[in-house]
């Protein structure tokens, strides 16, 4: 099949990319062209923020599955939609598990009550417009994403601490569970929704299929870093007590926030190939150490800040 990936060069793309060219897919990644792709990759270069280069680039190109992996608000799928409605076998929707209203029921599943405060909201309103337009569409709902080339300081966080045997100031009593899950397999759930006819139309969880607390977490990474999780010290604080302005003390939203991956084990036969522990040594060693980021300055003002407080 001929696939499209919005984006492709920084994270889940390149995970997605690999395993549908190993599929025998042909695929092709629309963006800004500021990342070298793969030889075997086509590319469309431009903004998919000018709704005038998008239909100009990719309005006369046939696609049969669309991933759309970077579009924030409606605003930046609408377009996309337009141009292929009618016109693709699937549009393939990242969304995200931030969606879903806080609950003192979870783990959150797929029919879960939507937060309208949420940052992602623009998220859920893409879905229900891809839903009402009667789009071929699935959405992927990831909770944290991790893994090697993360952009986002998640479990970089935990080992800069760990590496350099600091102390790590988590915020409550521990005990939040969260749940992570890594991105070879949010990219290999993704590819198994291709040709599958009971995802059009349907919304999946993907994450690891355990969750973990905070101070579980620490111990974690502790021991896919070859440490004693007995040796880590773990300094509990009320963050409502500090205020730290914009600057984020903590990469993890301080509530309970897992999600039931079940509907996605049971529709796209999927299992995570990776349990926390070795998806957690996979990022440490080919990406955190590789990268030499254990050598790196590291400002803990903010540790230190709550460190001296507490």
């Amino acid at each position: 099949m001929r696939i499209l990936i919005m984006g492709g060069t920084r994270f889940i793309g390149v995970y997605l990319t690999e395993i549908l060219l190993k599929q025998g897919h042909e695929v092709v990644l629309f963006n800004r062209g500021n990342r070298p792709v793969p030889s075997k990759v086509g590319q469309i270069i431009g903004d998919r923020t000018d709704a005038a280069q998008l239909k100009e680039k990719l309005s006369q190109e046939n696609f049969d599955i669309i991933f759309d992996n970077n579009g924030r608000e409606l605003s930046d799928t609408q377009p996309l939609a337009e141009i292929f409605q009618g016109r693709v076998q699937q549009f393939v929707y990242m969304s995200s598990a931030g969606v879903y209203l806080k609950s003192d029921q979870l783990p959150h599943v797929e029919g879960d009550a939507i937060d309208p405060k949420s940052r992602h909201k623009g998220k859920y309103e893409t879905e229900a417009y891809l839903a009402e337009k009667g789009l071929p569409f699935t959405s992927i709902r990831p909770t944290y994403i991790y893994g090697p080339s993360n952009y986002n300081d998640l479990e970089s966080w935990f080992f800069d601490r760990i590496v350099r045997d600091r102390p790590i100031p988590i915020p409550g009593n521990g005990l939040h569970i969260t749940q992570l899950g890594h991105v070879k397999d949010l990219a290999t759930a993704m590819s198994l929704v291709i040709g599958n006819q009971t995802a059009i139309g349907q919304i999946y969880n993907i994450s690891g299929d355990r969750f973990v607390t905070f101070d579980g977490l620490v111990r974690a990474c502790a021991v896919a870093a070859g440490k004693s999780p007995d040796a880590i010290k773990i300094v509990h604080y009320d963050p409502k007590k500090f205020d730290f302005g914009k600057r984020k003390a903590f990469p993890m939203r301080v509530q309970h926030f897992f999600a039931s991956v079940q509907k996605a084990q049971t529709e796209l036969n999927w299992q995570p190939e990776y349990d926390l522990i070795s998806g957690l040594k996979d990022s440490l060693n080919n990406d955190y150490l590789a990268n030499g980021r254990d050598k790196k300055e590291v400002d803990f003002s903010m540790d230190e800040e709550i460190l001296q407080a507490v």
